[in-house]
């Protein structure tokens, strides 16, 4: 094989790995959500409830809502995952009535094509 040969042919081969390279990343990003979701928390005595949005509607439906428990400083590390719940068609959720109260916020888990979000937080009361 000459000089020019495997010259050109390591050019080929860095240029295919390049375009690999690229084609992962722009594979990677397509993947990232993109559609904005907003979840509510509301109580009624230790019943705790709420809604998630979109302007997507399979942003609204079936998606995992995780209840935490707010100990101290909202994020503080010491919060408790306390229930979760699965929306319906509507985005409505609901966990029952728990009979614990404190102050509780909801997450919405992320999808490929929806965002997270966090509610603000509530307090339950009897």
């Amino acid at each position: 094989m000459s000089l020019f040969t495997r010259t050109a042919a390591v050019s080929l081969l860095g240029l295919a790995s390049a375009a690999g390279l690229a084609i992962g990343t722009a594979g990677t990003a397509a993947a990232a959500p993109t559609v904005a979701s907003t979840v509510t928390i509301q109580a009624a005595g230790t019943d705790l409830f709420g809604n998630v949005s979109s302007t997507h509607a399979a942003c609204e439906a079936n998606r995992t809502v995780v209840v935490f428990k707010q100990v101290g400083t909202r994020g503080g590390g010491d919060d408790i995952r306390f229930a979760s719940d699965g929306t319906d068609s509507d985005g409505d959720w609901n966990t029952g009535n728990t009979g614990t109260e404190g102050r509780f916020y909801a997450k919405v888990k992320r999808t490929d094509l929806c965002k997270a979000d966090f509610s603000p937080t509530i307090r339950a009361t009897r």
